[in-house]
């Protein structure tokens, strides 16, 4: 309980210490000036006769008053505050002007920049030599009363200084490494947002790549079944299309649960090159007439992998877009690259089988990745999905 109300005290006081502050040192002036104490250091009195202490007040009290504009002002109270204080210095010599000038120049010191702070710094060390010359010079003291003065000189007000400083430092410390902290959430918040990104993004790519084109084409066969005269083998046939690319996505699909349970390991079995005939067949069993065209040569890996995965996304486009065309498959090694084109005439779109144009997307994101060109449009008779990949990619 008494923590809680020294807690509450104190931030009362902070709130309202402009104030409370200059009031203090008001009445401290009175009570000493009552006490008839004058003369903080009397060798800088140039009076020869006695004075009154309450004199003080008359610079004391607009001191007090120039306390409540430090913060608006600090640079000015403080040269208005000092040249009370040396006029009160050398007559009275009362303690309320150096409690003014100690108040006022911690304020100016802590808000100041480091350029006006080096300037107070020369200001303060030249008052020193100052102080020192004058009481030996003019006031005629010993070197030793001299020297000592000269030290309390420094250590009061160079200690207000220091002291102010080190708050000052403190908090632009303080101030930095909240800033770098709250720079440091927001990158980590952009950099999970990225990762949230990039993950969906890889997961619709692999979704898109191991089982939109088995349901697109089980959607396509049964599609092909019911517009046509019943037929029993041609329906058995279209069933057991359906069944295989039901299988095959199936197959997909528990493959990608796993792995996103487990947390290791590849979505899908990435393409292989002896994978290009049998998507070449699926097509075929689709509907489509495919010619292939392919060199004995083989490529690298990665290389492979993407040209099956062109390939494969062409015919399903095909499959979608024009049912029964004809399509050529154009597979060469050319120099230092390995071009395919895949290239479309005739057909009719398949019903209730639209697209959305990310598989083309995707494609080129990859042979953009591996160094490579792509480009699918319309022809003069057809379509056209072709890309080029260099022989030298780094996966």
């Amino acid at each position: 309980m008494h923590e809680q109300t020294a807690s509450r005290f104190g931030t009362w006081y902070l709130r309202h210490r402009w104030f409370l502050d200059p009031i203090a040192i008001m009445l401290l002036s009175i009570v000493v000036a009552a006490f008839g104490f004058r003369g903080i250091w009397g060798s800088f009195s140039v009076l020869s006769g006695a004075i009154s202490p309450w004199w003080a007040l008359v610079l004391a009290v607009p001191g007090c008053a120039l306390m409540l504009l430090k913060r608006r002002a600090p640079m000015r109270v403080l040269a208005v505050v000092a040249v009370l204080f040396v006029v009160d210095l050398l007559t009275i010599g009362g303690i309320g002007t150096l409690l003014v000038l100690l108040d006022v120049l911690w304020t100016a010191v802590f808000v100041a920049e480091p350029r006006t702070r080096r300037w107070l710094q020369f200001t303060l060390f030249l008052s020193v030599v100052i102080v020192f010359a004058f009481v030996m010079f003019f006031a005629g003291e010993p070197f030793s009363i001299a020297f000592l003065i000269a030290v309390q000189w420094g250590a009061i007000f160079g200690t207000t200084y220091w002291w102010a400083v080190a708050l000052s430092q403190a908090n632009e410390l303080a101030d930095l490494q909240r800033s770098r902290a709250e720079a440091a959430e927001r990158e980590s918040e952009r950099d999970r947002a990225e990762a949230v990104r990039s993950e969906r993004e890889m997961m619709a790519r692999e979704l898109h790549d191991a089982v939109a084109g088995h349901v697109m084409a089980m959607a396509i066969r049964a599609e092909a079944a019911l517009s046509t005269t019943p037929d029993e083998a041609g329906d058995r046939a279209a069933l057991q299309a359906v069944r295989d690319a039901g299988l095959d996505a199936h197959t997909a699909l528990r493959s990608m649960i796993t792995v996103l349970r487990k947390g290791d390991g590849e979505l899908i079995a990435q393409p292989r090159w002896e994978d290009l005939d049998g998507v070449i067949e699926s097509a075929r069993r689709a509907g489509l007439e495919v010619a292939l065209s392919q060199t004995s040569e083989r490529f690298p890996v990665i290389v492979e992998q993407a040209i099956v995965r062109i390939v494969r996304e062409a015919l399903a486009n095909g499959i979608r877009h024009a049912g029964g065309a004809r399509v050529s498959v154009d597979i060469t090694a050319t120099g230092a690259s390995a071009t395919v084109h895949v290239t479309s005439w005739g057909g009719a779109p398949v019903a209730h089988a639209p697209g959305n144009g990310w598989g083309l997307s995707m494609l080129e994101e990859r042979v953009r990745a591996l160094e490579g060109d792509f480009r699918a449009g319309p022809t003069d008779d057809g379509w056209t999905v072709a890309a080029e990949l260099p022989l030298g990619v780094h996966s």
